[in-house]
């Protein structure tokens, strides 16, 4: 490989930069600085997200393009290789996200005879604003069978309990669950699978591939420098989200606290992954305006019925020329509703994906539906359980998969890693 062609991320890795995030992403002459050529102005969509942190990057992170999810099995009994894999998965990480090469060689620079510790395929792409988000699942804690494998039963938190079984839900064992899972989002597709392809291959004899996902055009902005996205459906989805800029609201709903449960998840969050196939055949068969009764909202402007603007509070008392309420009482705007719900509120990180077809004639197509929070029995439960029972939406809707994790907080440094208190 000549001069000319050496990747960014090698540049780096030759410069010695060695930290994650912003400050590790300048190079020496000629080589991209977070994702712009020297004498450009960098675009942040191709920049680096800083990796240490209070918190985990990737759940208030602005919502990127791309999404690569995977859910991971442990096949090892051996606890220390478990924590080795996890020392070596954030080691990683922290260097994808800065836009290196994931492991220290590299791609093209080792020993020939050898396999290279890096796949190569992300060679000469930016960092894409990857982020990598990790979660354990109520299995690592407690197998299926009921063994505690790696001694970690008494630090289960009771918020992992086990989801109940919603109304309409037709979930597929084979796509649900998991000991661990890795959410892998970036603004380049190629940049997120090249992010899981290298922590799998790393874990290769720890974990295997339970089953994973792949998502495009996101389905909720997290920050209010963002836009509202639309569904497969056409609509505007997460209007209400929590945002990044609400530090009020993420401390009540988002993130755990002191006395929540055990400390090692103090600072982290609880994730909740559900694949949703929408039978937009049918829906696309429906009238605009049972569309946006279905819905409680106009499909162009994305105002809540009776509103003018996206961002209008819904009116839930107003009523029509019929003395019929104006947002149906099953309309899925009513029921998601944090007032009839308790005050519960969600970080939704979702994403559209396409899976080619059913074999007969219809997209497999819909919404990977992932929601952070702070407790899901007070929060995503008693939400969708709502939703289940009375929501006129479920008629185009099949629920086929289900997950939930327990993402501990950030990782602080060098030295630490993800799970380290959880393994103290």
């Amino acid at each position: 490989m000549s001069e000319n062609t050496i990747s960014r991320r090698r540049a780096i890795a030759l410069a010695g930069a060695g930290v994650a995030g912003v400050a590790g992403a300048a190079a020496v002459g000629g080589a991209l600085v977070n994702g712009a050529s020297a004498g450009e102005a960098p675009d942040p969509a191709q920049g680096s997200v800083a990796f240490n942190g209070e918190h985990q990057a990737g759940i208030v992170t602005p919502a990127q393009d791309r999404l690569h999810f995977v859910a991971f099995d442990v096949i090892t009994k051996d606890r220390d290789r478990l924590i080795g894999m996890l020392k070596d998965w954030t080691a990683a990480a922290a260097r994808m996200t800065a836009g290196r090469d994931a492991g220290e060689v590299g791609a093209v620079s080792g020993v020939p005879e050898a396999p290279p510790d890096d796949t190569g395929e992300a060679l000469g792409l930016p960092p894409s604003g990857l982020t990598v988000t990790v979660g354990f699942g109520p299995t690592l804690f407690r197998d299926t069978t009921g063994r505690d494998r790696f001694g970690l039963a008494a630090r289960r938190p009771a918020a992992l309990a086990d989801l109940p079984h919603f109304p309409g839900d037709v979930l597929d064992a084979a796509i649900s669950g998991g000991d661990l899972c890795v959410q892998a989002c970036a603004n380049d597709p190629q940049v997120a699978v090249h992010a899981i392809r290298n922590l799998a291959r790393i874990g290769m004899g720890v974990v295997s591939v339970r089953w994973s996902q792949l998502g495009f055009g996101r389905t909720s902005s997290t920050s209010h420098t963002q836009t509202t996205p639309r569904n497969l459906f056409g609509f505007k989805d997460g209007t209400a989200n929590l945002k990044l800029e609400e530090t009020d609201l993420l401390r009540d709903h988002l993130w755990v606290r002191p006395g929540d449960g055990p400390d090692w998840m103090t600072g982290g969050a609880y994730l909740v992954t559900r694949k949703i196939r929408m039978i937009v055949e049918t829906w696309d068969r429906t009238s605009l305006a049972e569309q946006e009764m279905i819905v409680g909202r106009t499909k162009g402007s994305g105002a809540p019925l009776g509103g003018s603007d996206e961002f209008d509070e819904p009116n839930l008392d107003a009523v029509g020329a019929d003395g019929q309420p104006l947002i149906a009482l099953t309309s899925h705007v009513r029921l998601a509703h944090p007032t009839v719900n308790g005050g519960a509120r969600l970080l939704r990180r979702g994403y559209n994906f396409v899976d080619g077809s059913d074999g007969l004639g219809r997209l497999n197509a819909g919404l990977f539906f992932m929601a952070y929070q702070r407790d899901p029995r007070k929060q995503y439960v008693p939400i969708q359980r709502n939703l289940a029972r009375r929501d006129d939406m479920n008629e185009y809707l099949k629920a086929v998969s289900l997950g939930l994790f327990a993402c501990p907080p950030g990782v602080t440094g060098p030295d630490d890693f993800w799970g380290r208190a959880l393994f103290a």
